[in-house]
C-alpha cells in the first residue's frame, strides 16, 4: 500500500481575502462574507453537481497553501488560548500540520451555470483566502455531521464578536453595499494575533480590494483608513 497520494486541484476559492490576516479563526462565524468556489477546467462538468442544490450546506476540503512547512511539529500555539500555551496538533485546527489539509463547513448560497467557468458554487461564512485549492467537495449531512451533546475542549465556547467597531461613514462608503455588514462583523471578531495587543499600533489587511487599516485602543477597534 502506498504512503502518499496524488491529489488534484478541482477549484479554487473566490473570496474578498489577499491574505491569510483577517480571515476568521472558523468557517461560518460570518455568514455575510460572500465567496465563489470557481472549478479548475477539468472538473467544469454539472453533472458532478447534480442533486447539490438540494443541500444548504457543504462541506469544503481545501489545502493550507500559504502555510506549508518541510517539517512539522507535535504542539502548536492556538489563537484560543491566548497563542501561548501549547496543545497537540491533532487537538487543533492549525496550519501547520503533517498533511496541510483544512475543512470547512459554508452555506450553499446557490449554484450559478456560466459560459466562461461552466458551474460556480456561491457560499457564505468561508474561511479561506482567494486563490485557495479546494481538493474536495462533499454535502453536509444534518443527521451525521450534527452533534449537539458533542464536547468542544478548550475551544467549547463559541467564537463571538468582542470589539466594538468605529467605523467613520465616509470609509464606509469606499466599500460596495454588500461588503460592509461582512467587513463590520470580521472586524468585531478581533483579527489581531492574541499576543499583540498594543494600541499604538496600526494593523491592515487586504479586503475586497482594499487595504483596511485600524487600530484598536481597549475595546474599540477604530477603523483609520481604506485604499
Amino acid at each position: 500500500m502506498s504512503d502518499s497520494f496524488e491529489m488534484q486541484v478541482i477549484a479554487r476559492i473566490r473570496s474578498d481575502f489577499g491574505s491569510k490576516f483577517g480571515v476568521p479563526r472558523q468557517s461560518g462565524l460570518v455568514d455575510a462574507l460572500e465567496a465563489a468556489v470557481v472549478f479548475e477546467p477539468p472538473y467544469r462538468n454539472p453533472d458532478a453537481l447534480r442533486g447539490l442544490e438540494g443541500f444548504s450546506h457543504i462541506w469544503l476540503i481545501w489545502a493550507f497553501h500559504q502555510a506549508q512547512r518541510a517539517d512539522w511539529s507535535p504542539t502548536v500555539r492556538p489563537p484560543r488560548l491566548g497563542g501561548n500555551q501549547r496543545v497537540g496538533v491533532f487537538a487543533s485546527r492549525s496550519p501547520f500540520r503533517p498533511n496541510p489539509i483544512g475543512l470547512s463547513s459554508v452555506r450553499l448560497d446557490r449554484i450559478e451555470h456560466t459560459d466562461a467557468q461552466g458551474p460556480v458554487l456561491h457560499v457564505r461564512g468561508a474561511d479561506l483566502v482567494d486563490g485557495t485549492p479546494i481538493l474536495d467537495i462533499k454535502p453536509y449531512l444534518p443527521y451525521g455531521d450534527c452533534h449537539p451533546e458533542a464536547e468542544g475542549g478548550f475551544a467549547s465556547e463559541p467564537a463571538r464578536p468582542t470589539l466594538q467597531v468605529e467605523f467613520p461613514p465616509a470609509l464606509l462608503e469606499q466599500l460596495p453595499p454588500d461588503r460592509r455588514e461582512a467587513l463590520r462583523e470580521v472586524l468585531a471578531l478581533d483579527p489581531r494575533p492574541r499576543y499583540q495587543q498594543d494600541p499604538e499600533r496600526v494593523y491592515g489587511f487586504s479586503f475586497a480590494g482594499h487595504e483596511v487599516k485600524f487600530t484598536v485602543d481597549d475595546k474599540v477597534l477604530h477603523v483609520t483608513d481604506i485604499q
